[in-house]
């Protein structure tokens, strides 16, 4: 792999490697553009099959999280920390607390939390080693579990995508393919149903899949390879990103792509386009998903954290997405490329805003 190549072709400020061999930490921290502010993102804990892997992943997630600010209205960049190990036997105290050292180096340049394999208490250890952790536990003087804001700001946004597709934010009888139905996933299901709408559930994880189906006995379930094809009104990926490539893309039996996971598009131009060419209106993941970061970019400002300012800010992702949708519509643009020239204007204002000197 190219690194340096690589991150110039992302746009990329600096990658870190942490390595700690008494804890047996291999993590990454990427970060990819302060120009909004100092970085926010999650970290990530995953059994990569390569070096490689787990860099490109922290890459692209990192300018994700660039463009979910931007996009979002906060005042920070985006990074992403990736840990490579099993998140069932490697997630130690101690891995966790030498992580933490790492990010307390970077003196603010970066603070992180909770993301796919991971959970709170680990940020409760890495908390011992360094300020910069958002999104603890109450008890622990944190805002709380980010996936309820996440969901129900996806939710806002799923409302919005059938508003701009069917004249109507109503999800009364649509019916959903829901990917993943973990710590978003299993909540945004509970706000879909609440609308009475028709659900179908997929997880490689057979106990979330059983505890979801035992909450709400209503939804249909199929297997991880099944959900691609399910006939549907909105497919929505809740769990890793790539759902959409070369092997998917003829799968699809939907209207929408909607969903709380993060890099859907394996590849974004290719894919993003193939989408727009067969119809199916797209939600751009770092517009409909950003709850969580707009609850921790809340919690780490100089003001003391609000809940329900966080979830009226969240609420607005809807009249976001009906944004993008109308910018999408005006200059023929895919929805992605008008997210993402929404979000790069944002940046580029707020850039030359910083330009002037205030002495």
């Amino acid at each position: 792999m190219k690194i340096f190549e690589t991150m110039e072709k992302e746009g990329h400020e600096q990658l870190i490697l942490c390595q700690h061999k008494k804890t047996r930490l291999r993590a990454i921290i990427s970060i990819n553009n302060t120009v909004l502010g100092p970085s926010l993102g999650g970290c990530r804990m995953w059994n990569y099959d390569q070096e490689d892997e787990a860099i490109m992943d922290a890459i692209r997630l990192a300018k994700g999280m660039t463009y979910k600010s931007a996009a979002a209205g906060v005042d920070f960049g985006g990074a992403k920390a990736v840990i490579i190990g099993d998140p069932q036997k490697d997630n130690t105290e101690e891995l966790f607390r030498a992580l933490g050292r790492f990010v307390e180096g970077l003196g603010g340049r970066f603070a992180t939390g909770t993301d796919v394999g991971t959970t709170f208490n680990d940020f409760v250890d890495m908390g011992r080693e360094t300020q910069y952790v958002g999104a603890l536990p109450e008890e622990y003087g944190g805002s709380g579990d980010t996936s309820v804001i996440t969901a129900y700001g996806t939710w806002q946004g799923i409302k919005a995508c059938a508003q701009e597709r069917y004249g109507k934010s109503d999800l009364k009888g649509l019916k959903f393919a829901v990917q993943g139905v973990g710590k978003v996933g299993s909540k945004l299901v509970g706000h879909l149903l609440e609308e009475d709408a028709e659900v179908t559930i997929s997880d490689v994880n057979d106990n979330a899949l059983k505890e979801v189906s035992a909450r709400y006995p209503q939804v249909k379930t199929v297997s991880p390879e099944e959900i691609y094809g399910v006939e549907c009104n909105i497919f929505s990926p809740n769990a890793l990103g790539g759902v959409v490539n070369d092997k998917t893309l003829d799968l699809f039996n939907c209207e929408i792509i909607a969903g709380g996971a993060n890099n859907v598009l394996e590849d974004e131009e290719k894919h993003g386009d193939a989408l727009e060419e067969k119809g199916i209106l797209y939600a751009p993941d770092f517009v409909i998903n950003s709850g969580g970061l707009i609850q921790v970019a809340d919690e780490m400002a100089e003001e003391k954290f609000d809940r329900d300012r966080a979830f009226k800010k969240a609420t607005g992702i809807y009249d976001m997405l009906l944004l993008i949708f109308q910018l999408a519509r005006e200059q023929k643009l895919p929805t992605y490329k008008a997210a993402l020239r929404f979000a790069e204007e944002r940046i580029e204002k707020v850039e030359s805003i910083r330009r002037v000197s205030i002495g």
